[in-house]
Order: C-alpha cells, then sequence, then structure tokens
C-alpha cells in the first residue's frame, strides 16, 4: 500500500448506512492536520501515471462524494474544506444524490464544462463503454485530474481483496498503469484501505447503474 497517501489519526468507527446516492459504511472519521498532508507529487512513466494526493478519509458516513471530490481536488493542490463542499452537492444522511452533484463542484473550482458526467447503465458494460472509461481516465490524469466515480456493490482488487459498498459509494481515481488497463483508487472511506488498484473493467461494472465525472 502506497504510505504516502494514508494518514491515521484517532479513528473512529461511523455505522454502516445504504443509500442509493453513495454513503460507505463502514466509515472511518480521521482529518489529517496540515503537518500531516504529503506533499503533491506526480510520477510518470511510459503507459503509466500517478497523481499525488492529500488524502484525508472522510468524517462521517456520509461524505464520501464531499471527501472523494476534496481528494480528487487535491492532486491540483487545492485544499477545500469539505463541509462547504457537502452544502453545494446537497449532501445529507442519507448521502449525495448523483455524480451530477459533483461535476459542477468541480467545475467551480477548475473551469467551465472542465469535468463532465458520463454515465453507465446497468448491464450495459461492453467493450465500448470500457474502452470510453479508459480513455477518460488516461485523459484527465494526463491533463494533472483526478476522475471521481459513483459506485455500487462489490469489487475485487488487483491484490484479491474486495471492497463493498452495497448501499453506493464514491471513490477518486488518481492514477494507471498498463496503458490504463489497471487504475489506481483513492478510498475516503478507510485510511487502512486508502489506495487499491482495479482492473478498468472491474471499475467499469462498479461503476454500472450509476456514473463518473471526468
Amino acid at each position: 500500500m502506497r504510505t504516502d497517501l494514508i494518514r491515521k489519526s484517532a479513528l473512529t468507527i461511523a455505522g454502516i448506512a445504504a443509500t442509493a446516492g453513495g454513503i460507505a459504511g463502514p466509515a472511518i472519521a480521521a482529518q489529517a492536520t496540515p503537518a500531516e498532508k504529503t506533499a503533491q507529487v506526480s510520477t510518470q512513466r511510459g503507459g503509466e501515471r500517478e497523481l499525488g494526493v492529500r488524502y484525508e478519509a472522510q468524517p462521517n458516513f456520509y461524505y464520501c462524494g464531499p471527501a472523494a471530490a476534496r481528494n480528487a481536488l487535491s492532486v491540483q493542490g487545492k485544499n477545500i474544506d469539505v463541509d462547504a463542499m457537502a452544502k453545494e452537492m446537497g449532501t445529507t444522511e442519507a448521502g449525495t444524490n448523483s455524480i451530477n452533484d459533483i461535476t459542477p463542484v468541480l467545475n467551480k473550482e477548475t473551469g467551465k464544462d472542465v469535468y463532465k458526467s458520463t454515465e453507465i447503465p446497468a448491464g450495459k458494460v461492453d467493450g465500448k463503454r470500457v474502452d470510453k472509461l479508459r480513455g477518460d481516465i488516461v485523459r484527465t490524469v494526463d491533463d494533472g485530474r483526478a476522475v471521481v466515480a459513483n459506485i455500487a456493490g462489490t469489487a475485487t482488487d488487483t491484490d484479491g481483496n474486495t471492497h463493498s459498498f452495497e448501499g453506493g459509494h464514491y471513490i477518486s481515481v488518481v492514477g494507471y498503469r498498463d496503458g490504463g488497463k489497471v487504475v489506481t483508487i483513492a478510498d475516503s472511506a478507510n485510511p487502512d484501505t486508502a489506495s487499491y488498484h482495479l482492473d478498468v473493467e472491474t471499475l467499469a461494472h462498479w461503476i454500472a447503474s450509476r456514473g463518473y465525472t471526468s
């Protein structure tokens, strides 16, 4: 696990909750102090790139949307207050409704129409949609930005570990390798699993019925 993404402070296990909009469960509350936040780092080699994240875990079980957006913007050196983001997204204890509530907040910080939402319908994950997701991730990361995805269900990472969010969740995609066949996830739900890798097709199935912004 990349230790530069992980910062542990007083951890409090929040409750498990479920919503169509996306709530992580169980969520771990942890906030990095300014001294703990890592410097921005971007590494690039042939067919791969990874952006530096000033990682913070979400402070409660329903802030996964604002936290994913905050972590995504941190790769550009931005440090936006997560409570302010939650207010703009209309986040409540029921979560953040959809990726379409994330996109305008990201554009407010990066520029008009920089981010655009893309939906992947349930049961419609085919080669064309996987290729589009892959291309969008590579393009966005190469532009120095992170992707935010709304996911639901269970996925297995490249190390064989499972990540389960049956009620929905938001994550950031902050890097890729093998030309985008494998992607790097920054996950606000638990600082013990802050960073992991997924096959891009696995990610596409995880997003199916929801969407992503890139």
